[in-house]
């Protein structure tokens, strides 16, 4: 790649890393994996810059190949092995925002596959219903059913699930 390509990449990654990994964070749940999905778009895009700086909608192009990404390793064999038998508790604290944070992450995250890609491209990512038809290949009604399906089962599990100690200092999960 030429010098002049190169700068224009950096720039180009560099403005939008941090937005990257927010979508992929919340299309896995996990910040490790993250970085991993975002680590692999990036050196994808490095890659296939020539091709990629020419598209209409080089945000749109991007999220699709994260979107890609995060679909391709979850078809590997490795993703399916879990290496704790239960999640590790999670400690106080007094910032309900970061609970309430917590606890829409921990909903989308027990959200199927299909109905959380949609819910992240289309709200967290601001993308429009046919950008995310197109970078899941499928089509703008199955978007529409799956989003209208993922916001009604989340608003069920958020209204289902308040927040435990909400008002007594107490943090630290959901209430029982």
């Amino acid at each position: 790649m030429r010098a002049d390509d190169t700068s224009e990449y950096v720039e180009f990654v560099s403005a939008r890393l941090a937005r990257w990994h927010r979508a992929a964070y919340l299309l896995c749940g996990d910040e490790h994996r993250a970085d991993d999905l975002v680590q692999t778009t990036v050196t994808k895009l490095y890659v296939h810059w020539a091709r990629a700086r020419s598209a209409d909608n080089l945000d749109g192009y991007v999220h699709r190949m994260l979107v890609r990404a995060y679909i391709d390793e979850r078809r590997l064999a490795w993703s399916k092995v879990w290496l704790m038998s239960a999640t590790p508790e999670r400690g106080a604290s007094g910032d309900t925002g970061v609970e309430e944070r917590d606890l829409v992450v921990r909903a989308l995250a027990e959200l199927p596959k299909g109905q959380r890609t949609v819910l992240v491209m289309r709200f967290l990512c601001d993308m429009p219903v046919e950008s995310v038809a197109a970078a899941m290949r499928c089509s703008t009604g199955n978007v529409k059913a799956q989003t209208a399906r993922g916001l009604a089962t989340l608003r069920a599990r958020l209204a289902d699930a308040p927040l435990a100690g909400a008002g007594t200092g107490k943090g630290g999960g959901f209430a029982e």
